[in-house]
């Protein structure tokens, strides 16, 4: 993976805007609706075209396919995945547990006025369930992602190029295990699934970056959890993703997570300090963190009592998602520089906080967003090694 050697380097944490056409045709295969292959996958590599030459244009030097083949950056594992069913919901199934349940307790009445993604769970509607074994079968549709980004590329200069991949844990989000005795054995036989996946997209000469947003979320999720009880179940889910990831140089791999990215108030969110050491564990060369939110900014002492392990480096988000303000250069700036006062300025990446391609209310702020954080990090370069 590429470091800060000489200057700040820039990148992001995956999905992009989609055109129109192209959100409206991945809409329509996920629903099963007929299409013309050839067709979608040539306008998909034409999209994924645009978006390197877009990346390229507002200075990130580590880009992705921006997700754009991806409904969401989880459920598209569904179809790759066997032992896998959508059905109706069960009169018996368990209740639905939501990214913001503890701060539901304290704000229901704004939950409940509230629409959009807020964290909260409908009841009703379709479950997707574990009802067999599971095995990885998507190697037809991931060899096309590779395929289409490697043709996307042609032609231009990348410093790196990296491809997004979720947790076993935050699959297990997901997905409801009917088949399996325990948690322990459905997460393993996530992880040992995955493990093609990830191989592949290594195999391939891209970085992977793991999307687990499970590792802090899911405090929220079970708020009868003490806080050992939560430690106990977030290193269960790290033991089951380096599972996953047996075989594979972590300097290939970056870590990612966040506080389950929905817009609402995250008073419960569980403190940076609670879980960074179990965050340490995952067998990766980076870590990328939900850096810039109004309940985390403040979070980046936590590295002066737990130190980034040597040979690692960071990936701060210095550019955020819940909200449209565009962020200043010199704000932008000052973030990178805090971090690398503490971890040193060749462990620091400019990242964001999520992917911020669909969170934002337009893709002119989005890309205006990218082009502040390249700036921004111009200007801590001038400022760390002068």
């Amino acid at each position: 993976m590429i470091r800060s050697t000489g200057r700040i380097r820039v990148t992001h944490q995956g999905t992009l805007p989609k055109p129109d056409d192209v959100r409206q045709m991945v809409l329509d295969k996920e629903a099963g609706k007929p299409y013309d292959a050839a067709a979608y996958n040539a306008r998909l590599v034409a999209a994924t075209r645009e978006a390197v030459q877009l990346q390229l244009d507002a200075g990130i030097d580590s880009i992705n396919d921006g997700e754009l083949s991806k409904v969401l950056f989880s459920s598209y594992i569904n179809d790759r995945l066997t032992g896998v069913q959508t059905r109706e919901s069960l009169p018996t199934d368990p209740r639905r547990r939501g990214v913001s349940d503890r701060d539901n307790q304290q704000f229901a009445a704004y939950f409940n006025s509230r629409t959009g993604f807020t964290g909260q769970i409908a009841p009703g509607g379709s479950r997707t369930v574990c009802n067999g074994p599971i095995a990885y079968q998507g190697q037809a549709a991931l060899q096309t992602d590779l395929t289409n980004f490697k043709a996307a590329l042609q032609g231009f200069t990348v410093e790196e190029a990296y491809l997004p991949a979720v947790a076993p844990g935050t699959i297990e989000h997901f997905i409801q295990n009917d088949y399996y005795p325990n948690a322990e054995a459905f997460l393993f036989a996530l992880a040992d699934a995955m493990h093609d996946e990830y191989k592949a997209i290594v195999d391939a000469g891209f970085v992977l970056q793991i999307d687990d947003p499970d590792l802090p979320d899911a405090w929220q999720m079970y708020p009868e959890f003490s806080l050992a009880e939560y430690q106990k179940y977030a290193t269960l889910r790290v033991d089951a993703l380096n599972h996953a990831l047996c075989g594979l140089p972590e300097d290939q791999v970056r870590f990612h997570m966040c506080w389950g990215s929905y817009k609402g108030p995250h008073n419960y969110d569980l403190p940076l300090r609670d879980f960074i050491d179990i965050m340490y564990r995952v067998n990766a060369g980076s870590y990328s963190i939900e850096a810039t939110n109004p309940m985390h900014e403040h979070e980046w002492v936590v590295f002066k009592d737990h130190p980034l392990p040597g040979g690692k480096f960071l990936i701060p988000g210095v550019i955020g998602h819940a909200n449209d303000f565009i962020e200043h250069p010199e704000l932008v700036a000052e973030r990178v520089i805090k971090y690398a006062n503490l971890v040193g300025r060749e462990n620091v990446v400019c990242g964001t906080d999520c992917g911020i391609g669909s969170r934002v209310g337009h893709p002119a702020i989005a890309w205006a967003k990218f082009r502040s954080m390249a700036e921004g990090a111009r200007i801590a370069t001038k400022a760390l090694w002068k």
